[in-house]
């Protein structure tokens, strides 16, 4: 990280920089052994009382004393992608959002508030891809009242890392005391490679819909009510596949959902039993969905995995995938 010119540092941000990107250099030691120095990059999301807060992709604000300051400079909004498809924030954003669709929704501005009897938080969070029409403590206490009539616990889904993104939201929601619960990131790649993967796919079966078997699969409910079948099943071409277990009445070895949206195809709910790791059935399954996808016109791949599943990151690495954001839920306490 360079921040000379003509041998010295200089601080060339100010407070009329707050929103934009910045890279900060600080002195954050300085003992017997000689100055030591942190940078950060991220979101300038205030300048107050000599304090700065830079917001990274992490979304996890950071405090840095005026005082404390070696050098600082506006960089740009978003590095050069080298891999993936071309895809922009305002694009990708709905098309996940209308993968996993509420059962219940109210808009707020630009907002929209979703509900599913507690099913996932990506069902049961704010989604704010704009203003919310009202000031934001306005805003926060209706969002607080509508989940609470609900008995649900208030989250809001924000991004962080792409250009649109929303790491000011994330610092004024940090600033009124909420909790940054989840981070998970949003992944892309082109399709084809996926469909061409070396995988045996003759044992996977696709369907349009859920089984009792498929959901005894999937690990995130204790009993599946109607809703949870009506979240699976929301999306423009939603498809289900599974390999059977090695005897009838058997859950299955392993499952996955996709939904197809126009170029874009999003994979979720890839799982494999516990007695049938390591023998490529994540591929498979992946493989399978992907050639259906590309049959109706897809191109372009995406998928959310959290940060600290380390398995399915390799996993993604492996098949191409890159991170294009990050995103977190916001819980509020």
């Amino acid at each position: 990280m360079e921040f000379t010119i003509g041998g010295r540092a200089e601080v060339r941000i100010t407070p009329a920089d707050v929103g934009k990107r910045v890279s900060v250099r600080r002195l954050s030691e300085d003992g017997a052994a000689g100055p030591k120095f942190t940078d950060t990059v991220g979101v300038l999301t205030s300048w107050n009382d000599d304090v700065l807060s830079v917001t990274p992709r992490s979304g996890e604000s950071v405090h840095i004393a005026e005082s404390s300051l070696v050098a600082a400079k506006v960089v740009p909004s978003a590095p050069a992608r080298r891999r993936g498809p071309a895809a922009t924030f305002a694009e990708l954003a709905p098309v996940c959002a209308r993968a996993w669709q509420p059962v219940e929704s109210e808009p707020l501005g630009d907002w929209t508030l979703r509900a599913a009897q507690g099913f996932t938080r990506r069902a049961n969070s704010v989604l704010p891809l704009g203003a919310p029409g009202v000031p934001l403590d306005e805003a926060l206490a209706r969002v607080e009242r509508w989940y609470g009539d609900r008995g649900l616990p208030a989250y809001i889904q924000t991004a962080t890392g792409a250009e649109g993104a929303q790491e000011e939201l994330c610092a004024e929601l940090e600033r009124h005391g909420w909790h940054r619960e989840v981070t998970a990131e949003v992944r892309i790649a082109a399709l084809a490679p996926i469909g061409d993967l070396d995988a045996d796919v003759s044992q996977v079966r696709l369907s349009r819909g859920t089984d009792e078997a498929w959901l005894s699969r999937y690990h995130r409910f204790d009993t599946p009510g109607p809703h949870v079948r009506k979240v699976l099943g929301s999306g423009p071409s939603v498809w289900f596949a599974s390999v059977p277990g090695d005897a009838e009445g058997d859950a299955p070895a392993a499952i996955g959902r996709c939904v197809v949206d126009g170029r874009w195809v999003g994979f979720m709910a890839v799982e494999v039993g516990p007695g049938h790791r390591r023998r490529g059935l994540a591929t498979a399954v992946m493989a399978a969905l992907a050639r259906q996808a590309l049959d109706e016109g897809a191109s372009a791949a995406w998928l959310q995995v959290e940060a600290d599943n380390e398995g399915a990151r390799a996993l993604y690495d492996r098949m191409g995938f890159v991170t294009h954001h990050l995103y977190h839920h916001f819980r509020s306490v």
